[in-house]
């Protein structure tokens, strides 16, 4: 439950508690950065490692994947040992795996980096706002979160930024080595302001939970993928699924009879925090296949350098962490309830917005339309949805809900990237497929290179050999690319508005508390509106 607002000063920290959050937030940079600042660096990676479409969704993936399949488990652990040892031992790890992704030689090494990255991630995040929640008092703890999201929410926008920033100047490597110094900054100011907090009581690590999530995960995530390039149908596509519910629904069977289950399943009787953990999965739904799209178009399609990408992305960072920051304004007016289904329902309209407007030769006035409405529904959502989630569960169980709220969040972007990428491929591989019979010149090996991926089909055209067929070419794969990405927006648009609508069907507008390891509906009312 939470500590009467006169006991304040005896949690943990209290005394440095706004210094230490200077370097949560710093930690979670390193982390929320790593999400998008890749994408930034997608088409370089394509053209010096060769790396195909499905390669790209991976890079990208393998990072989420393992991250949010860990999230539960070492978020527990924290809680066990010590969510600062978490939080630091997460930041070494973190600059071990950045150092290994810059040195990648070869694609599946670069995929396993990230895999490993995923982990570090895992001790990071949770930590972050498991600290917050032990630290801050009631009266100050939505404001805590509302920074926390809004930082989390800038540094997933000025990735791209930043990414296009160093490559001006660097190669695609640079976007890992740029965590180093600031891991730095985050491990000498968080050993000196941050105080450790625990849970004494915390279950005991729950190994057969992690290898099922993670395996039934990754079949679930390959089945979607390699259906983008074979069909839905393919005999290895089904047996990925198959394998997936299988997997998946062990995992469901063992969290409910485990008694050191790494997801408590009585906690989603509690619908603060089942309906907000769902909810943050469709915002990052939209978030993150929105942004696997965004740099390649404006750098492939729209001709804009890195760093000129970078800028023109700079406006959704912006508007999300400003809008973040200051949504507890319009929680307190409306609830959480309306507040996040506006915030989804904005979303939504911004990726439909996208979909019908983008096109070979947009105006950046148009795309800047289109982020700012997905970036202002984003904003509006992520901090009272968190605030629900963490006003639902125990204090003692700060980790656990901080690692739920971050596993919805990897879990969802894992997907849209993932579902979204897979039907932009699928309609881009049918927008080619004709190239052959207009060029019957072309080498089977060209064509392969122009399947492969957008970045490759652009080096097939510009090779001198091909001058004569250069603008057949580019205006098939750039309009088959785009036809891709905009048909995908708009199922991402389909699936937020279905979110928006689960949101005020299911997400109460007060939130209730669970109390301390009770396996009940047993909870008490917690006003989680704001500030």
């Amino acid at each position: 439950m939470n500590l009467p607002v006169e006991n304040a000063e005896t949690l943990p920290g209290y005394a440095t508690r706004w210094r230490a959050l200077i370097f949560i937030c710093i930690s979670l940079v390193v982390v929320s950065l790593d999400n998008t600042i890749l994408n930034v660096a997608l088409p370089s990676i394509s053209r010096t490692l060769n790396a195909t479409a499905s390669e790209l969704q991976w890079i990208v993936d393998a990072y989420v994947l393992v991250f949010a399949a860990l999230l539960l488990t070492i978020g527990g652990l924290g809680d066990r040992y010590g969510r600062k040892k978490s939080l630091q031992i997460g930041l070494v790890l973190f600059a071990i795996g950045s150092l290994a992704a810059g040195l990648s030689p070869t694609t599946n090494t670069l995929i396993i980096s990230r895999a490993f990255l995923g982990i570090a991630g895992a001790c990071i995040l949770p930590a972050t706002l498991s600290i917050i929640s032990a630290t801050f008092p009631p009266t100050e703890r939505a404001r805590a979160i509302a920074l926390w999201a809004a930082v989390f929410g800038l540094g997933v926008g000025i990735g791209p930024l930043i990414g296009g920033a160093l490559l001006q100047h660097f190669e695609w490597n640079s976007v890992f080595f740029v965590n180093l110094p600031v891991i730095a900054i985050a491990l000498i100011g968080g050993a000196r302001t941050i105080a450790d907090s625990k849970d004494e009581h915390a279950p005991k690590a729950d190994i057969p939970g992690v290898i099922l999530s993670v395996t039934g995960l990754f079949a679930l995530v390959y089945g979607i993928i390699e259906a983008g390039l074979v069909g839905w149908t393919e005999t290895n596509v089904l047996v990925a699924f198959a394998a997936a519910l299988i997997l998946l629904g062990a995992f469901v069977w063992w969290e409910s009879r485990n008694p050191d289950a790494m997801l408590p399943t009585h906690f989603f009787r509690n619908m603060s925090f089942t309906g907000a953990n769902v909810a943050l999965a469709f915002v990052n739904f939209s978030l993150f296949g929105g942004v696997f799209f965004l740099s390649q178009y404006l750098q492939t399609i729209l001709g804009y350098s890195t760093l000129d990408a970078g800028l023109r992305t700079l406006p959704l960072a912006l508007v999300l962490a400003v809008t973040a920051s200051r949504s507890a304004i319009v929680t307190n007016r409306l609830g959480v309830k309306y507040t996040v289904a506006l915030g989804i329902g904005l979303a939504g309209a911004g990726l439909l917005f996208m979909s019908t407007q983008f096109g070979l030769d947009t105006p950046y006035s148009t795309i800047l339309i289109g982020q700012c409405i997905l970036a202002l529904g984003m904003g509006l959502s992520v901090s009272p949805a968190t605030n629900s989630i963490m006003a639902a569960v125990p204090v003692s169980k700060a980790g656990i809900g901080s690692a739920m709220n971050d596993t919805t969040r990897q879990l969802g972007g894992a997907l849209g990237v993932a579902i979204l990428g897979t039907f932009a491929n699928s309609q881009y591989l049918a927008g080619v497929a004709n190239l052959k019979e207009q060029i019957p010149l072309m080498p089977e090996e060209g064509m392969e290179a122009i399947r492969s991926s957008i970045q490759a089909a652009h080096f097939v055209a510009n090779d001198p050999r091909a001058t004569l067929f250069k603008d057949t070419i580019l205006k098939t794969v750039d309009t088959a690319f785009v036809d891709g990405m905009t048909h995908a927006m708009m199922v991402g648009a389909i699936v937020m508005f279905a979110g928006a609508l689960f949101a005020l069907v299911f997400l109460p507008a007060v939130a209730t508390r669970m109390e301390d390891d009770v396996p009940t509906d047993a909870v008490t009312p917690v006003v989680a509106t704001g500030d």
